[in-house]
């Protein structure tokens, strides 16, 4: 039996009494309805409403008298600090795409159901208009909506650390004779929860990037061009696209992976399914580093040695949709990307018979 994706839903075991609210930052066209929507949170549905520290911070907010009383029931937080994954219920967005990302990046596990609002600059990602909130915020709350569930990557980065060690004439501080200036002290591992892509890059350097992509251990192809773009569905309409990918409904269990420039006239992209496991390396002979990024942040560079492990991760984000998944996807096609859109080839006049 193959599910339908018109079949998943939103439904509360409890009714939902905290919302995390993301705005985009330096914005101004958001505060107002910024103050719009948390007035009607706290007022209106008497919920505990999230916002993170530094949202607060903009004068435009701190000085305004009337927004005061609203503004002392919030519940505030600062990224990277203090962990909130287990006081949300659900997630408001007011911003573009990158607002989501950028939610989706504060839940390295599992992630409550996210409505977004289109007030950005593309809005594929967030099927709402702001006209309406009131009605389409009550309809959430009472559990009245379709869900997509948006698969994210697991990746885990593992780098070789190495620090050298303080020798003078080949004896350490500690008096004991060094053969090699360099000391292994372990490796750094660090894990992030990736909704559109992993983009591995040549970075700065002007040498074609040359790195080993694995699949389940398998060596599959060593990447020589600009890089490889490894994707979730819903990061297949993002860099992807532009890399000349196909785009996949996000409700296809695939990972998706595309190569930057490739200096191969027959690299063409691939789907594989959810649930490989591909390992990305610096191969032996290449010239220059490389470097990695997650969803466009946390980017960093990798060296011989330091391995990407990406995987489909057990936690998706259940994003909340406008109609349904399948509507909410095309429309988005036709939308922002404009899909398809030329004029339409004349018909032949029908000649009228004598």
């Amino acid at each position: 039996h193959i599910q339908d994706p018109a079949s998943q839903r939103l439904t509360w075991n409890k009714p939902p009494k905290s919302v995390l609210v993301i705005k985009k930052i330096r914005d101004a066209s958001l505060l107002q309805p910024f103050k719009e929507l948390c007035v009607y949170l706290t007022e209106e549905n008497n919920m505990i409403v999230y916002v993170e520290k530094k949202v607060l911070e903009d004068p435009a907010i701190a000085n305004d008298e009337n927004f005061g009383p609203v503004k002392k029931k919030f519940c505030t937080f600062r990224e990277d600090y203090d962990d909130i994954s287990n006081q949300i219920d659900f997630i408001i967005c007011l911003g573009g795409d990158g607002t989501l990302l950028y939610a989706s990046s504060l839940f390295q596990g599992s992630v409550p159901p996210v409505m977004a609002f289109h007030l950005g600059s593309l809005g594929f990602l967030t099927p709402f208009n702001f006209e309406n909130f009131q009605s389409q915020v009550t309809q959430v709350i009472e559990g009245n909506a379709a869900l997509v569930l948006r698969s994210r990557l697991k990746v885990k980065v593992v780098k070789e650390h190495r620090e050298k060690s303080s020798v003078q004439n080949g004896i350490e501080e500690n008096g004991v004779v060094s053969a090699n200036l360099e000391k292994e002290v372990g490796k750094q591992i660090m894990q992030y929860q990736v909704l559109n892509e992993v983009v591995v890059d040549r970075g700065p350097s002007s040498y074609l990037s040359n790195v080993d992509v694995f699949l389940d251990g398998h060596l599959i192809t060593t990447v020589q061009g600009d890089g490889v773009i490894v994707s979730t569905p819903t990061g297949s309409t993002a860099y992807a696209a532009a890399a000349g990918a196909s785009m996949i409904h996000p409700n296809v269990p695939a990972i998706m992976i595309t190569p930057i420039c490739p200096h191969s006239l027959s690299f063409r992209p691939i789907v594989v399914p959810a649930g490989v496991e591909l390992k990305i390396m610096l191969s032996p002979d290449a010239r220059n580093t490389a470097w990695v990024s997650f969803d466009g942040r946390k980017r960093q560079e990798i060296c011989h040695g330091d391995s990407i492990s990406i995987t489909t991760s057990c936690y998706p984000l259940p994003s909340i949709c406008f109609r349904d998944p399948v509507s909410d996807w095309f429309e988005s096609l036709a939308e922002c990307l404009h899909w398809n859109v030329r004029k339409k080839q004349n018909n032949f006049a029908v000649e009228e018979e004598e």
